[in-house]
């Protein structure tokens, strides 16, 4: 009975994403744009830290970034736009009032995959507080003024798995335009999700979900608030507007505090900034933006889909990594055949992202490519497998120490014995012996046991170490059989 009733009830979730702008410095001051330095509070002034008297200017760069973030989503650009102060008091914010936008955000309306959107809007960032220090909290300024992107969806979104999702879209685009890391795992991003439940076409009472720092709990923590809300609603029980946090350890939500509404921040025209005539300023023009713009995301997928028989997921994996991508695309300039170009992808996006991922197994981080290994070295390689001088399990074991080590592919190979045998006059004294010690086997492939044969290729590999060829050791072995 309880099935059927829930069954009736649609969620509703629209998103609120934050992300940090990989500018130089702050959002309002000079003071360097590095949340990670290993020394808390070294990189804050007077102004990010809100001493009286001090004035504010805005960071170009980071509207320049904004800006072309809503021509990518085909967005309305501002001609006209101000910074408003958003008041509320909080340990991790200095002056007790964000700078922020309100009611002329410098993007507003455009759609990210199938989402469409309200608003784009800029902001700057709060200190980081800790809470596992003790019988004290300790907040650090460094991220403190940092400048951040709001984008807003519209409510449209109808599942986790959808806003998991839409999510993920934007971290390519964000990376594709260079203007945002967006590691999630270092607050880079967050997502923030308002859902509701209804039985009508009206809205149901909203619940905000904060601070979402993976895919995976933005996609588990709506689903379990769905199932929260139609439980509730099931039952006859009122749903409380309210801001609720994630539980990763106990995969569930935990009410925080009564939802604010827009007036219980007192917006108001920051008084200390100007009001901004974006058509008066001539490199944030749209041809200028435009011009500036990159392959979008969507477009370089398509050509990687196309050109290379890419699977979607291998695609994202190269979309959402500017330098793997940039290696591979290197890579695959000096390799002659499409063969050896899809033998590249494969390598790049199974092995070589495995021998990164043994040093760090963050979900949403972005892979470097080490000094180590080279277009130069990386192209030997491919060309080595091509030409059948390296077997798959010697191209693995040289890509490994070319990882570790540094080198060109084929000294590596050479001097570690992975180079494959092809003298057909020592592999066939190697497939001789092996027919000869096991006759049993011989006699169960000749009535018809073909695993048989793969036994006896086992046998001649394990007797040249591995650095013979199997496709040529099966047909010696054939040959040889009859």
């Amino acid at each position: 009975m309880l099935e059927s009733m829930t069954k009736e009830y649609t969620p509703t979730i629209g998103l609120e994403i934050h992300a940090e702008l990989a500018t130089k410095t702050k959002m309002f001051c000079r003071c360097l744009n590095n949340p990670d330095a290993k020394m808390a509070n070294a990189h804050v002034c007077p102004v990010c830290m809100g001493h009286p008297g001090t004035l504010p200017t805005i960071n170009k760069e980071a509207v320049k970034s904004v800006l072309k973030i809503g021509l990518a989503v085909g967005g309305a650009l501002a001609d006209k736009t101000n910074f408003d102060r958003k008041n509320y008091f909080y340990p991790d914010i200095p002056k007790a009032y964000q700078i922020s936008q309100y009611k002329r955000p410098l993007v507003s309306n455009g759609s990210l995959a199938g989402v469409a959107l309200t608003r784009i809007h800029l902001e700057e960032d709060t200190a980081r507080s800790s809470h596992d220090t003790g019988k004290v909290s300790l907040v650090d300024f460094n991220r403190s003024g940092l400048p951040l992107m709001e984008l807003v969806t519209e409510p449209v979104i109808k599942s986790g798995e959808e806003a998991m999702m839409f999510a993920t879209e934007l971290q390519l685009l964000l990376r594709t335009l260079g203007v945002a890391h967006a590691n999630m795992e270092k607050g880079e991003m967050r997502v923030e999700a308002n859902i509701s439940v209804s039985n009508s076409d009206k809205l149901g009472v909203k619940v905000e979900v904060k601070n979402l720092n993976s895919f995976k709990s933005v996609g588990r923590a709506i689903d379990y608030e769905i199932k929260r809300h139609r439980a509730l609603l099931s039952e006859g029980k009122e749903i409380i507007q309210e801001t609720r946090g994630w539980d990763e350890v106990g995969q569930k939500t935990f009410s925080q505090r009564s939802k604010e509404n827009a007036h219980d921040y007192r917006y108001f025209p920051d008084p200390d900034l100007p009001p901004l005539e974006l058509s008066k300023v001539p490199d944030l023009s749209h041809d200028v933006l435009r011009k500036e713009l990159p392959e979008l995301p969507w477009v370089t997928r398509e050509r990687y889909i196309n050109a290379f028989g890419m699977s979607v997921n291998n695609a994202n994996l190269l979309l959402s990594n500017r330098a793997l991508a940039s290696f591979t695309e290197e890579v695959s300039k000096q390799l002659k055949s499409d063969k050896q170009k899809k033998l590249a992808l494969n390598y790049v996006t199974s092995d070589l992202v495995g021998l990164i991922k043994k040093e760090d197994t963050s979900e949403s981080r972005e892979y470097e490519i080490p000094e180590t290994i080279t277009v130069d070295s990386f192209v030997e390689l491919i060309e080595m497998i091509d030409s059948g001088d390296l077997s798959s399990r010697g191209a693995k074991d040289t890509l490994s120490l070319m990882y570790g080590k540094g080198g060109s592919a084929k000294s590596i190979a050479e001097s570690n014995g992975f180079i494959q045998k092809n003298d057909i006059e020592e592999l066939t004294k190697v497939v001789k012996t092996a027919i000869s010690e096991n006759k049993q086997v011989v006699e169960e492939y000749l009535s018809g046991k073909e695993s048989a044969l793969q036994f006896l290729v086992g046998q001649c590999m394990k007797a040249t170490k591995g650095t013979a060829s199997p496709p040529l050791l099966i047909k010696l072995l054939k040959e040889n059989i009859k």
